[in-house]
């Protein structure tokens, strides 16, 4: 099962000539999964491999212009396809305020919108997965996300069966569901003869906008993957206090304390490239990545290796126009 996540918009308050405000999407299996929708993200959508997909679901972590304002757009080009399946919107408490203000610019949809107020401590349950909601410091009603995936039975011992006599076929699959089995002998089989110990599964988070918080350690332990801002560098600590964003060393500080296996900074202001603030980081937590617009992390299983940060990876590469050798 695949897991990735693209980043659409990893500007902060104001786009740039690089950099998209903000907006994340998850990829698992087929799911797909966007945090905050900023100004732009249906053409960021459009410019990358992923297109604009009809997403069944949309989850916001709080209500800043700069997280939302690509919703009523998105919003109505659903609409002007004659979309027809419902979609769900997921935030924090204020969520139904705010469509409802933003109803009058919308107007009349094709489908069905559903919207879903949440509190820190909620759960989304999904077939494989849950999202938990938790709490940020932002000054505002806010919240992170964490994907939890469930933990997967253990790896089959394929020689150690053949050692036992099980023959292929239906018990072997029993097995692996941590069934007994009874073989034509009259040897009885038990699961943990040829099943290993559960593996985790894995764990990715998203933040949003937060000062430094310990309940973002929390809720990041152990996780693969930790997305949080990088608003500021330790020159602007002030201002990010002020303002209740994070600097890059901030940010690194909390991965470092959370054991995560890899950082990736987003929400940079416009007075930085990147390069510096990776720099920043990485004095602190090695494993930290600033990526750009269309960069993708990938994720994979523990056993497999280490998450990686895969430039331009969700990039549409169109083919170079016909070139005529016609006279003009």
């Amino acid at each position: 099962m695949d897991l990735d996540v693209v980043f659409l918009g990893t500007a902060g308050s104001m786009p740039t000539a690089q950099r998209a405000p903000a907006a994340l999407l998850v990829r698992r299996g087929g799911d797909r999964l966007l945090f905050d929708c900023a100004e732009g993200t249906q053409r960021q959508l459009l410019r990358s491999s992923v297109g604009l997909v009809d997403l069944p679901e949309i989850f916001l972590t709080h209500f800043h212009a700069d997280h939302v304002l690509g919703l009523p757009g998105m919003l109505k080009t659903f609409s002007l396809r004659g979309r027809e399946l419902p979609l769900e919107i997921y935030g924090p408490r204020g969520l139904v305020d705010l469509m409802s203000s933003l109803k009058r610019v919308v107007g009349k949809l094709s489908y069905e919108l559903r919207l879903v107020e949440l509190e820190p401590g909620d759960v989304v349950e999904r077939d494989g997965y849950r999202l938990a909601a938790f709490a940020v410091a932002h000054g505002v009603s806010a919240l992170g996300w964490s994907l939890i995936e469930a933990t997967r039975p253990g790896r089959f011992d394929v020689a150690g069966a053949d050692a036992l006599g099980v023959p292929n076929g239906p018990e072997r699959g029993r097995l692996q569901h941590g069934e007994a089995v009874t073989l034509a002998d009259g040897a009885k089989i038990t699961a943990d003869q040829v099943v290993g110990p559960p593996r985790p599964g894995r764990k990715l988070v998203i933040t949003g906008d937060t000062a430094p918080n310990e309940t973002v350690v929390e809720a990041a332990w152990g996780a693969q993957v930790l997305v949080t801002e990088a608003t500021f560098s330790e020159e602007e600590r002030a201002r990010a206090r002020e303002t209740m964003h994070q600097t890059a060393a901030q940010a690194a500080d909390v991965a470092k304390r959370a054991n995560v296996g890899l950082l990736a900074l987003t929400h940079l202001s416009n007075r930085y490239f990147g390069p510096e603030i990776a720099r920043e980081a990485c004095e602190v937590f090695p494993e930290t990545v600033v990526p750009r617009d269309f960069d993708v992390v990938e994720v994979p299983f523990e056993e497999r290796g280490a998450p990686q940060l895969v430039k331009s990876g969700a990039l549409h590469r169109r083919e170079p126009e016909p070139v005529s050798s016609a006279p003009q």
